[in-house]
């Protein structure tokens, strides 16, 4: 939470209690969940993830979504938010064990590491990303994994590296168009390892 209108209410409590707790932190979100409440009349929440990126809003009807749960941000209480086991094709897509799942009617916010961009697949329609780059798609999609080269296929299947998820539509995909873990990667190189020294020398 950035800000709010006075009006505004925030309660924090451990929702489902410590079993519905226990799932929220294996599928990366937090123990507690906040509700804000405006009261007496309209009021104002501005969120901000942690990451620079984008928000944008998944208007759902009846529907749900698959989310990696660094990108979910926020939704409607009328939603149903729950962890769901990813199995090996999110282990070895380098993504983890779990994904939420959100179901329902409502306003949900995911957020990215860079822009958001939406892709809708007609039926039929196959397209592929890198796991990587998934921020949410439709839960009835169907995906298989598969590396993107034609070499190395150990590595990239242990590590998730060259990992792409190949979707087959009807429905939408959310991509980021920045990977975190490549990021981190690429500023490695610019930080100290852990044990050593600060690398400045002072000469007498």
């Amino acid at each position: 939470m950035v800000s709010m209108s006075a009006n505004v209410e925030l309660h924090s409590q451990m929702k489902g209690g410590v079993f519905g707790a226990l799932k929220r932190a294996v599928g990366g979100e937090s123990a507690f969940v906040s509700t804000f409440t405006a009261r007496g009349g309209a009021g104002e929440v501005t969120l901000a993830p942690g990451a620079p990126g984008d928000v944008t809003g998944i208007d759902m009807e009846n529907q749900s979504f698959k989310v990696q749960s660094s990108s979910y941000l926020a939704g409607d209480t009328s939603l149903q938010v729950d962890t769901k086991f990813g199995g090996a094709k999110a282990f070895f897509g380098g993504e983890g064990l779990f994904v939420l799942e959100v179901s329902g009617s409502g306003l949900l916010l995911v957020s990215s590491f860079g822009a958001i961009h939406r892709k809708i697949l007609r039926p039929g329609e196959q397209y592929v990303v890198d796991t990587g780059h998934l921020v949410a798609w439709e839960g009835h999609m169907q995906y298989n994994l598969r590396k993107a080269a034609k070499s190395g296929f150990f590595r990239s299947f242990v590590s998730g590296e060259g990992l792409v998820a190949e979707f087959s539509g009807p429905g939408e995909l959310l991509i980021q168009t920045r990977n975190l873990a490549a990021f981190a990667g690429l500023l490695k190189p610019f930080f100290p390892s852990q044990g050593s020294g600060s690398g400045i020398n002072f000469g007498s």
